[in-house]
């Protein structure tokens, strides 16, 4: 018979499966399964056997491209091309795609911070599927993800965040299976130079700061008493905001956290976090420290209360987390060394601390200067009046 629309769409299902093929091209044909379903093929011999090569159902292809279809798998069947190869090339390694759902699935919730674990799935989801997903892992090359980093230049941040998602994604790949070792094509992708945020609130702006949570204290006590203990700890947000009265050592004067960014930390308190420890309310049921309005949680939104403050302050481009650069800046402007600083304020790393070194020039300075100051006499130098 000659396979056309109309004379496949009149073959209906047996008690079981059967093959029609096509007059004109002898290979191609159409199976019906009992089930009605009717699927288009390609019969080759390999090696002496018969090989059955499907094309697609009918209904999404049509029978001329099923057997357009058809006429290509022949022709580089002939020429030594082996057509199911891409196929099984996909089946065998897959796409990133399906390497970022299982790296979402199996890595992610298993080795990150909640926190780290929003970054990584907000990368992948827009950012790494949108460009490389519909890739082969396999044939991602260094050029792809080069051109992937290139394209976030303008987001020097977010391009080298979706760069070390993107590598340890790729040393599972290997881990697994899906790439050869040592492969990772993210190796030598130089990162962007990013600069840091520097910002650090004056005691003037302090001083503004302390009156616009006066006047907000009475909408959002929690939020204020948040506010206040970010100034006066150097604590990140989510530290204070999940703290729990538990976590609180009144007579050490300490925070004991079970987890921070950096794992178990030791916060020390001065008298006056003590002070605003002390005025925050216990409320039965509630573990927190910092409420938020539903029963038995912490207060979630701080970003909402925050901006009211700020604009009252007329600090409009202050963020939170600069209470946490304000703190170490005041250590380091009233003498404390950076290993204190690092201490206080709970970074793993010394060359985290490090970029607050510049703030205690002016220590150098004046002592570069007591020390002039004596040496000058005997060498005859004066002071000019």
């Amino acid at each position: 018979m000659k396979l056309t629309k109309r004379s496949v769409d009149i073959l209906y299902p047996e008690d079981r499966d059967r093959d029609y093929y096509d007059d004109a091209l002898k290979s191609f044909g159409v199976r019906v399964r009992k089930s009605g379903r009717k699927t288009y093929f390609v019969m080759s011999r390999e090696r002496g056997r018969m090989r059955r090569i499907t094309i697609g159902k009918h209904g999404v292809l049509t029978t001329e491209e099923a057997r357009k279809q058809a006429m290509k798998i022949l022709h580089d069947l002939s020429v030594g091309i082996d057509p199911t190869a891409e196929k099984k090339k996909v089946k065998e390694t897959g796409t990133v795609k399906s390497l970022s759902t299982r790296f979402l699935k199996e890595y992610v919730p298993t080795h990150l911070k909640p926190s780290t674990q929003r970054e990584y799935r907000r990368s992948i989801e827009l950012f790494i599927n949108p460009k490389l997903g519909s890739y082969l892992i396999s044939d991602i090359t260094r050029t792809d993800v080069a051109s992937l980093h290139h394209g976030l230049r303008k987001k020097p941040y977010q391009a080298n965040r979706t760069l070390g998602v993107l590598s340890v994604m790729f040393n599972q790949a290997e881990l697994w299976g899906m790439r050869a070792e040592l492969s990772n094509p993210c190796r030598g992708v130089k990162k962007y130079k990013e600069t840091k945020r520097e910002r650090f609130l004056s005691v003037e702006e302090l001083g503004r700061l302390g009156e616009a949570l006066k006047d907000e204290e009475s909408f959002a006590p929690s939020a204020v008493a948040c506010v206040r203990l970010l100034v006066l700890t150097g604590c990140r947000l989510s530290e204070i905001q999940k703290l729990k009265w538990e976590h609180v050592d009144f007579t050490r004067n300490m925070l004991r956290l079970p987890d921070s960014k950096t794992g178990r930390k030791t916060v020390y308190l001065g008298d006056a976090a003590i002070t605003v420890l002390k005025a925050i309310p216990r409320l039965a049921r509630n573990p927190y420290v910092i409420t938020g309005q539903i029963e038995g949680q912490y207060l979630t939104d701080m970003q909402k209360p925050w901006r009211r403050i700020r604009v009252a302050a007329k600090l409009d481009d202050v963020r939170l987390h600069d209470l946490r650069h304000t703190f170490a800046s005041s250590a380091v402007s009233l003498g404390e060394n950076l290993p204190m600083v690092g201490k206080l304020l709970g970074h793993s790393q010394p060359q985290t601390t490090a970029r607050y070194a510049h703030l205690a020039d002016f220590q150098a300075i004046s002592a570069a200067d007591k020390i002039a100051s004596e040496l000058a006499h005997a060498i005859g130098v004066t002071n000019p009046e």
